[in-house]
């Protein structure tokens, strides 16, 4: 005898993205405050999407310049493994649709610009607001969803955000 019921529906996977961690010459790092909310926990660091056939590396210069407007950075670091988060499920929410949440890659990069060259106003804009700040102090800035990966990257790159050229 078959079964009438449907099976359960496939599980969701987690889109591939890139996270960066940008470092000043003091030893900063940029955060942005997301366009999309007017709460003070919505800053983050620069993030998004690997465009089929990218490297992780190639998004990452990408994802930086198109959030940012920043093209003088160079990678100096990188956490080994892939890290990730779920996003919270709200109705009527676009947010990943398809996705249960990111797989993200985590680059850290020295800037190598001045602050000016720094340009919110980008085709895509993501961020309304930025500022540099010491990098444990983002586990304060996130939402709560992203902060098990916050501390990680936090973790991994705290010797590299100290002042350098």
């Amino acid at each position: 005898m078959t079964s009438s019921v449907p099976p359960p529906p496939e599980p969701l996977s987690y889109r591939p993205c890139v996270g960066i961690t940008l470092i000043n010459r003091d030893g900063f790092v940029f955060v942005g405050h997301r366009i999309t909310s007017d709460e003070d926990i919505h800053w983050q660091m620069p993030q998004g999407g690997i465009d089929r056939g990218e490297s992780p590396q190639a998004a990452a210069l990408r994802e930086l310049t198109e959030e940012t407007g920043a093209v003088r950075a160079r990678i100096i670091g990188e956490v080994p493994e892939w890290l990730t988060y779920e996003m919270p499920r709200s109705p009527g929410s676009r947010a990943l649709r398809g996705y249960r949440g990111q797989r993200q890659k985590w680059f850290a990069m020295r800037f190598e610009g001045v602050d000016s060259e720094i340009n919110l106003n980008t085709e895509h804009p993501e961020f309304n607001a930025w500022k540099w700040v010491p990098l444990p102090t983002v586990l304060d800035l996130i939402v709560p969803f992203k902060r098990a990966v916050y501390e990680r990257v936090v973790q991994e790159f705290a010797p590299l955000a100290v002042p350098g050229e």
